[in-house]
């Protein structure tokens, strides 16, 4: 009996032992998947360099979305007040036309009638003028009424009114009443450009008939295009008037113009974005109204450590740099980064590393974590 008992205790002991050895060996293992020793001539063949995070004034670089758009005075529609028949007219999308050609002729009986009423106005305005001088010096001598010397002074200042506003309606469609005589009624009337630009829409053919509410063309001066970009509104706060960045067409990344930040826009969209207008610091006729584009702008700079982005290795979705612990030993250590530029990337702060007294592995990084892989698989 007292042998069974001695034999229980000595196993159990000897059971305690083995789990206590297994479980140190399960923490040397796992700190051992992220550690691995070289040899000198490793090192060499690898081409490993090695280095300290330096500290580096980044840019935080922001890209955005956008297109090429026009400010409401470089567009226009054009329609007719009238109404009326499209007599002629040669535009197409895309032509090119200077302010004050003529855009097309419209034809309209209301037209003749406009001009007429205007003459007959004019021509009852110059008898009342007449009339109003002579009941006034035929009252001054009692020989008329006053009433009558009233009457045709109320009927001049109507008529006034009423040539006044018939200029107005001529001028509407383009004719100067200054120029209008009997031998010069005309049915139709030319529509001229308001701006230098090139066609973008044609809504009428010849012969139709436009209601005054009705849009015939649209117009467009590329003169001031500028570019709108869309911004989420967490970063909508960083650009200020001012701010330069790069534009490019999306489909020619390569190809970039300057911009500058014209104006920042104070309302947030449904969608949680907000626009901000850049100005084209150099004029460019090859950008049209509509086409999307890209952009870059640096925001704020801040001094951090910083290494070459090859120092930094990718893997299963995460960040890892190679820190050398000893002698060609070093251990792979998840770090988090920021800001990138001219091939620096921000080092961010970890608890229980100070970086600017790390070695790290700053070329071929990648060589390692190959090594390292290998001899997990191993």
């Amino acid at each position: 009996m007292k042998r069974i008992l001695l034999y229980s205790v000595l196993f159990i002991g000897v059971s305690c032992q083995n789990k206590n050895t297994t479980a140190s060996e399960t923490v040397v293992s796992k700190e051992s998947e992220n550690k691995l020793s070289l040899t000198d001539e490793q090192m060499k063949n690898a081409g490993v360099e090695l280095g300290t995070p330096q500290t580096h004034s980044l840019k935080e670089e922001l890209k955005i979305n956008g297109q090429v758009d026009v400010p409401p005075q470089n567009l226009v529609s054009i329609s007719f007040p009238l109404g009326g028949y499209l007599k002629s007219s040669h535009l197409l999308p895309g032509t090119s036309v200077q302010k004050g050609a003529e855009l097309a002729v419209m034809e309209d009986q209301s037209y003749v009638q406009l001009q007429q009423d205007y003459l007959v106005a004019k021509a009852k305005m110059e008898y009342l003028q007449q009339d109003v001088q002579r009941q006034k010096e035929l009252s001054e001598h009692d020989a008329a009424s006053k009433k009558s010397y009233q009457q045709v002074l109320s009927d001049f200042k109507t008529q006034q009114i009423l040539i006044k506003a018939l200029e107005e309606k001529l001028r509407i469609i383009g004719i100067d009443p200054a120029k209008l005589t009997v031998n010069n009624i005309s049915r139709t009337v030319s529509i001229h450009s308001p701006i230098s630009g090139y066609v973008t829409k044609v809504n009428v053919n010849i012969g139709k008939y436009v209601n005054p509410a009705d849009v015939l063309f649209e117009l467009v001066n590329p003169d001031d295009i500028h570019a709108a970009m869309t911004v989420f509104e967490k970063d909508i706060e960083s650009f200020k008037k001012g701010m330069r960045g790069k534009v490019a067409l999306a489909d020619q990344p390569s190809k970039q113009f300057d911009v500058e930040v014209l104006l920042v826009t104070k309302n947030i969209a449904d969608n949680r974005t907000g626009l901000v207008h850049c100005h084209f610091e150099t004029p460019n006729h090859a950008l049209l109204p509509g086409m999307f584009l890209t952009g870059t702008f640096d925001l704020t700079s801040r001094i951090a450590f910083a290494l070459p982005e090859e120092a930094v290795v990718r893997y299963e979705g995460k960040q890892f740099v190679f820190v050398s612990s000893s002698k060609n030993i070093f251990t792979m250590e998840e770090v988090e980064t920021g800001m990138k530029e001219n091939g620096w990337i921000e080092i961010k702060e970890k608890k229980g590393i100070d970086w600017a007294h790390e070695t790290v592995v700053t070329k071929n990084a990648y060589a390692l974590l190959g090594k390292l892989k290998n001899k997990m698989e191993d």
